[in-house]
C-alpha cells in the first residue's frame, strides 16, 4: 500500500479557505485560524494515536489535523473524516490522496454511519475539533452518544475547544475526563479527554 509523502500531505491553500469558511459559516468552522502543531501534537498524544486502528475524526475542516493524523498513525490503521462543509471535502479528498483515508460528507452526529460505509462499527479513538457550544442541543446530544457507542474498551474521545462547555455537555455521557490546555495556539485551547473503561463492553 502507498503512503502520500509528507510533502503530499501538506494542504495547499488551507488558511485561506479555512479562514472563507469561518466567515461564511462560523458555527461550524469555530475559529479563525487553522490548529497550532503544537495543539495537534498534544490533542493526538492525549488519544493515543499511534496505537489506534480506527480512527473518526468530526469536523476536519481543510484538515490540519487530518494530515498529522495520517502521518502519526499506523500504516494498517484507518481514518473516517466525518465533515459538512462540501468546500472542505472536496479539499480533503484532493489534499489527501491516502487509501487509509475516508471523507464522509454529513453531520458529526452521522457517525456511525460514516464507519458503517468503511465496514465496521466501532472505533480505538474519536478527535472532535467541532465547536459544540454552538451546536443545537440535539445534535450536540447525537453526536455525542454516537461518540461513546462507536468506542471500543479502552478507545478515547478526545475534544478541542476554545469553550469550556464541552465538559459539561459530555460528563452526563462519558462520565468525568481529564482537561489538559494548550496555550501555544491561537486563540489557546482546551482539551478534553474521555477514555472507555477496558473491563466496559
Amino acid at each position: 500500500m502507498r503512503i502520500p509523502t509528507r510533502q503530499a500531505l501538506q494542504p495547499s491553500g488551507g488558511r485561506i479557505e479555512f479562514l472563507k469558511g469561518f466567515l461564511r459559516n462560523p458555527k461550524e468552522v469555530g475559529s479563525v485560524v487553522p490548529s497550532s502543531r503544537f495543539l495537534t501534537r498534544r490533542v493526538l498524544e492525549c488519544g493515543a494515536v499511534d496505537k489506534a486502528r480506527m480512527i473518526v475524526e468530526l469536523g476536519p475542516g481543510t484538515g490540519v489535523f487530518t494530515g498529522e493524523i495520517l502521518k502519526r498513525m499506523r500504516p494498517n490503521a484507518k481514518l473516517v473524516a466525518v465533515e459538512i462543509n462540501p468546500r472542505f471535502v472536496s479539499m480533503l479528498r484532493s489534499n489527501y490522496p491516502d487509501p487509509r483515508l475516508s471523507v464522509y460528507e454529513g453531520s458529526a452526529s452521522d457517525l456511525e454511519q460514516a464507519l458503517i460505509e468503511v465496514g465496521t462499527s466501532q472505533a480505538d479513538l474519536v478527535v472532535s475539533g467541532i465547536p459544540f457550544s454552538t451546536l443545537a442541543h440535539a445534535t450536540r446530544r447525537a453526536t455525542l452518544e454516537a461518540a461513546r457507542r462507536v468506542l471500543g474498551p479502552g478507545g478515547y474521545f478526545v475534544a478541542y475547544q476554545v469553550r469550556s462547555h464541552v465538559r459539561r455537555f459530555a460528563e452526563p455521557v462519558f462520565g468525568p475526563g481529564e482537561t489538559h490546555r494548550e496555550f501555544l495556539n491561537l486563540p489557546p485551547m482546551r482539551i478534553y479527554v474521555w477514555q472507555r473503561p477496558l473491563g466496559d463492553a
